[in-house]
């Protein structure tokens, strides 16, 4: 099982363990994103991401989301990631857990954590994939 929390399996690459393009660590995404390998990655009509035990099985984290989206290459799934956590997020910033069939129906108003997060992922798709934020050709966009 893996938890939606940082530190987990999936954000191994983000922690400097390993690199996302490593097999042992696709291997694992692989499986940490499916209910089949994790009893924690949650589906319903409404959301889909990774949950964890201390909030049950009807609420992922969009953090999960973010992680997933940092840890990828494909420029669809990250698309995708980026608007199902802007769609959860219906007060303009990040809850910290959704009913996976009732975005509506969130834990935290607003969570720091998962705001941080959200603007980790949006510095890390500047840097590595700015096309995906600012349009095509863009350039990268480093801070620091």
């Amino acid at each position: 099982m893996d938890d939606a929390n940082i530190p987990s399996l999936l954000a191994l690459p983000l922690l400097g363990f390993l690199t996302s393009r490593e097999m042992t660590y696709r291997n694992t995404r692989r499986m940490i994103l499916d209910k089949v390998g994790n009893p924690y990655f949650l589906t319903g009509r409404a959301f889909e991401g990774i949950g964890g035990p201390h909030i049950g099985l009807q609420n992922a984290w969009p953090m999960s989301l973010l992680v997933q989206a940092m840890t990828s290459d494909d420029d669809e799934e990250i698309r995708m990631l980026i608007r199902r956590v802007k769609e959860a997020s219906l007060l303009g910033l990040v809850h910290e857990s959704v009913n996976v069939d009732r975005v509506r129906d969130y834990t935290r108003s607003w969570f720091a954590w998962a705001n941080s997060v959200f603007a980790q992922t949006i510095l890390d798709l500047a840097a590595r994939k700015p096309h995906l934020l600012f349009g095509a050709g863009a350039k990268p966009y480093i801070i620091g």
